[in-house]
């Protein structure tokens, strides 16, 4: 598992390992039953403390990322379906803000965008 962090971000450490987790569990890079390095081997690795790797941990137990079993670690969870489907329609909504405020940016309108997204939608 990969994880690259940046200091000169705005991003808090934490949201940086938890936001790298998700991609890479809804990537399939991180299937599910698979282990996770325990909070402490982690935080060593990426030299942080081990309480920003906890917040990052129970960030993704809350929204039903990984289990954390007491005495064996943290895996991987059996992903919902409705979940998965939310977090790809967050960051299609994401793309799709960034497209409208740079089409508002420039000028262009809405026909133009919708008709722009049906031509990419086509293929």
């Amino acid at each position: 598992m990969q994880i690259y962090l940046s200091n000169s971000g705005q991003e808090p450490i934490y949201a940086q390992i938890t936001r790298q987790i998700k991609q890479q569990i809804l990537s399939g890079a991180l299937r599910p039953g698979d282990a996770l390095p325990s909070i402490r081997l982690l935080a060593r690795e990426l030299r942080i403390s081990v309480i920003t790797t906890k917040r990052a941990y129970e960030d993704l137990e809350r929204d039903g990322f990984i289990l954390t079993q007491q005495g064996r670690g943290s895996f991987v969870a059996e992903q919902n379906p409705a979940l998965l489907r939310e977090e790809h329609l967050k960051k299609v909504e994401d793309c799709l803000q960034g497209a409208v405020d740079a089409a508002r940016l420039s000028g262009i309108g809405y026909d133009e965008v919708a008709e722009t997204l049906r031509l990419l939608w086509e293929g």
